[in-house]
């Protein structure tokens, strides 16, 4: 499946008592896709899914899958560490018409990767969606070795990894040794050009609420054999890149939502909002990119 280039982690938007503003969502969803976006990963951690509960997440699924109306593909964030509560949100999500499922790697518990397999594969095996691994090991603490993504890309209905490893090595094996139809996709904004260079398919990204549309023409302007260009590109973004995650994730974004009068609410505790300094050196680093 074609899952698109540009896929945005969505932030949850929350009302002023904290809780899920479908309203607020509807704004959103028509903003990222005038600006970029192909493809909604709903409810992952950008969406802050450790706080959000069982009713919410199949509220938000059933609400962006309404309001998107088969426009992008919308990508479910089902995965937690619990696999029969996995398959059962996943379950549900196919209901409601998802059009794929993200899986992170089992937090906390710390399986190998004999139970990471295991994981993913019972998942995979009670539904028909496509399934997106995701490995980030600097959330989850374990993380899914090479030869392990590529014997969980031989069940049919896992066909994609989102990558936060920055292992570049490691990603590259993962494409070199999986089939051509396996795509795999930057979890990190700023290794979006490096893993595109060695055959990633695109990034989940976070970045993308504030400047889809400049990695969008980057990642084309790659594609079109205009390598200096993107490189130039991928440069002056570096610094809202880095940015975006001077705080635990979505903070920022959602601070920089509000620069761009975009209201998403605040976050969740454990998170908190940015402080005023942060607030302030966030704000500084997207007017100097507005008057570049």
């Amino acid at each position: 499946m074609d899952f698109g280039r540009l896929l945005t982690a969505m932030v949850t938007p929350f009302d002023q008592n904290n809780q899920v503003d479908l309203e607020k969502t509807t704004e959103l969803i028509e903003y990222l896709l005038r600006n970029g976006t192909e493809g909604l990963v709903v409810a992952g951690t950008t969406g802050e899914s450790p706080t959000l509960s069982l009713n919410e997440k199949l509220t938000l699924f059933e609400h962006v899958i309404k309001i998107v109306n088969k426009r992008v593909p919308i990508i479910a964030g089902t995965g937690s560490n619990n696999t029969s509560a996995s398959i059962e949100l996943t379950k549900e999500a196919e209901k409601l018409g998802a059009d794929a499922v993200l899986l992170v790697t089992p937090y906390y518990n710390k399986p190998n990767q004999d139970g990471l397999f295991h994981h993913y594969k019972a998942i995979a095996d009670e539904t028909s969606l496509p399934v997106m691994l995701y490995n980030i090991p600097s959330r989850a603490v374990v993380k899914l070795n090479v030869e392990t993504v590529v014997a969980l890309s031989q069940i049919e209905n896992i066909v994609s990894l989102k990558d936060s490893t920055g292992d570049l090595d490691a990603i590259a094996s993962i494409i070199d040794q999986t089939d051509n139809s396996f795509t795999v996709y930057s979890g990190d904004d700023s290794m979006t050009l490096p893993i595109q260079s060695i055959g990633g398919s695109g990034v989940v990204s976070v970045s993308s609420h504030v400047i889809g549309k400049e990695m969008k023409e980057m990642m084309s302007l790659f594609e079109e054999g205009k390598v200096k260009e993107a490189a130039q590109l991928h440069r002056q973004l570096l610094p809202i890149m880095r940015t975006l995650f001077m705080a635990p994730s979505p903070s920022p974004v959602k601070a920089a939502l509000k620069y761009k009068h975009i209201d998403t609410g605040n976050v969740r505790l454990p998170l908190v909002p940015l402080s005023p300094f942060e607030e302030q050196n966030l704000y500084r680093v997207l007017e100097n990119f507005n008057q570049d």
